[in-house]
């Protein structure tokens, strides 16, 4: 059964350019368009879409509006966002992701029609498949209509093969057993479903927690500035967008600024400082989880907690990889969980993860390896 696209933005040439960019693919069909959200709202009973693509600023009622008279009504319909590049686009889409959109895109700037129907395909097209198969996932995990259970969650075959279960009891997961060679850091990498991810496990850590933690989350410039604000209004540690050259501190979130690499290296008075640079993306990434993983392997060996939260591709597992090598201590979160199983999955498959913890058990887990309980 192909999934029904509702495409909803204020302009004529975007809702054209998107449903061309949709057009004539399988297993997709594009079932409308409308040119504000009350006419979406309106549409919607109509055409029962099982998606929107949902322009954030449009007169009359907004893409924040629309995803708020959708909650309400408990309509069974998901959105991914789209939002120009901008402080108050990026305000609208942390907004937007809180209130359940399942991921964002920017709107192309400039170029001909052709060229933005192609860089709307490339990217509208794997989060469409991504959120398809995360319907698939959550209708398995629906409970039984006989029993009114949960249907049981079977881990991987390849966690099962490597010992590891995803509902084990902690005594029954693998231990680290190398002793950390400095001062406790925390890495978090994540990418689609990350700021509501976020928004759960970070609040979860203790204000006295020990150390600093540093966050890659897929994110454009004049984005992330706005996460850390969401973010920094529901923790008890401290959250900021990350400065090039500033000394980190414990109990502090640093969030990879959009649109640029970060790294950590070692201060003169052997500090843990950020690097914020405008190297290449790894992984068609900038930020890149490998990026910042693999600095602080090569420059802090042995003291890295790090976890991969929900996300497409294979961002971070080669840098785990090299991680490992001096007894990082990984979390991986579980399948159920996660809004896209790519990032974790990839990791997992790949034997880089000592852990694999559904979203709110990380936080946790987390705290006992800072604090020296796990490794």
């Amino acid at each position: 059964m192909s999934l029904r696209v509702l495409v909803v933005d204020d302009t004529v040439v975007f809702r054209r350019a998107v449903s061309d960019a949709l057009s004539g693919t399988p297993g997709i069909e594009v079932v409308g368009t409308a040119s504000n959200g009350r006419l979406a709202l309106g549409r919607m009973a109509e055409l029962k879409p099982d998606l929107l693509t949902l322009d954030i600023e449009m007169p009359e009622m907004n893409g924040i509006e629309v995803l708020r008279a959708i909650s309400t009504a408990g309509h069974d319909v998901g959105a991914i966002v789209l939002s120009s590049l901008t402080t108050r686009g990026g305000e609208m889409t942390m907004r937007a992701l809180e209130l359940g959109a399942f991921d964002f895109l920017t709107k192309p700037e400039g170029g001909s029609a052709v060229e933005n129907v192609a860089h709307l395909r490339a990217r509208l097209l794997p989060m469409i498949r991504a959120f398809q198969r995360r319907r698939d996932i959550r209708s398995i995990l629906q409970p039984s209509p006989r029993s009114g259970r949960e249907a049981p969650v079977r881990p991987p075959a390849s966690l099962a093969a490597m010992g590891m279960s995803s509902n084990a009891p902690a005594g029954e997961r693998p231990a680290q057993v190398a002793q950390r060679q400095g001062p406790p850091l925390v890495l978090i990498g994540v990418s689609t479903g990350g700021p509501v991810a976020l928004a759960r496990l970070l609040p979860a850590l203790p204000a006295d927690l020990g150390a600093p933690i540093f966050v890659v989350q897929h994110m454009p410039a004049l984005f992330t500035a706005p996460l850390a604000a969401s973010l920094a209004a529901k923790c008890a540690i401290r959250v900021k967008e990350a400065s090039d050259g500033e000394a980190a501190s414990a109990n502090c979130a640093y969030i990879a600024p959009g649109g640029m690499q970060m790294k950590l290296a070692p201060g003169p008075h052997g500090e843990v400082t950020i690097r914020v640079t405008g190297d290449p993306p790894e992984n068609n990434c900038k930020p890149a989880v490998d990026f910042l993983f693999r600095s602080a392997a090569l420059h802090f060996p042995g003291r890295s907690v790090a976890a991969i939260l929900t996300g497409m591709g294979n961002d971070g597992t080669a840098g785990l990889r090299l991680l490992k090598r001096s007894g990082c201590f990984a979390i991986a979160q579980d399948e159920p969980s996660c809004v896209v199983f790519g990032m974790p999955k990839e990791a997992i498959l790949a034997g880089v993860v000592d852990m694999v913890e559904p979203l709110d058990r990380i936080a946790g887990e987390i705290v006992r390896a800072v604090r020296g309980t796990r490794i």
